[in-house]
């Protein structure tokens, strides 16, 4: 049931974010500094999505002397489509976020995570391309490479897509503006 509910938690944040990026608005970004993390990923979701479209034609042509199939499946694709326009709009309009007292490092509609910033220990722009999941560690790549890396003094809690604790006191995570992010965090800190 646990899991049932975070699917559908995840499904309603991607139609959310659709109607926000419809309405070229963001979540929860008022009065605050936000920093974007989706330039680099927008061609690739976009071809994604057309390759979905392709495929959604192909199948109505292959399935066109079977009504009943036909129909699940185009249901099934279109469904895709705006799965895959949704995770985009997600990364459009849900940006990591720093307020006076915390960041809030997200990525899609599927981590949210708030750090403290006196918990901040260093934060500086490091250019990585390679990720192994290690114990304590979070990484959010960006086409495979992230360019900011946090230190903790304390751990903070997150929780993964299905639910369970991990606890993480480095983070590396992507941001378009990543000097302008190490700036700020500097200021704040």
């Amino acid at each position: 049931m646990r899991t049932a509910r975070a699917l559908l938690g995840h499904e309603t944040r991607l139609l959310v974010s659709l109607v926000l990026w419809v309405a070229r608005r963001t979540h929860q970004t008022d009065g605050k500094a936000a920093f974007e993390y989706a330039r680099g990923q927008g061609a690739m979701m976009f071809g994604f999505a057309f390759v979905c479209v392709v495929e959604t034609v192909t199948m109505s042509v292959l399935l066109r002397d079977l009504p009943a199939v036909h129909r699940i499946v185009l249901a099934l694709d279109v469904y895709t489509v705006l799965f895959v326009i949704g995770l985009h709009a997600a990364n459009v309009v849900r940006p990591h976020v720093l307020s006076g007292d915390e960041l809030r490092i997200r990525q899609a509609a599927h981590v949210d995570l708030r750090v403290p910033v006196r918990h901040i220990t260093d934060v500086r722009r490091e250019l990585r391309y390679q990720h192994s999941r290690t114990e304590g560690e979070l990484d959010l790549p960006v086409g495979s490479q992230t360019n900011v890396t946090l230190q903790l003094a304390r751990p903070v809690t997150h929780l993964t897509f299905l639910g369970r604790r991990r606890d993480i006191h480095t983070v590396r995570f992507h941001a378009d503006d990543a000097d302008g992010l190490v700036k700020a965090m500097k200021q704040a800190g």
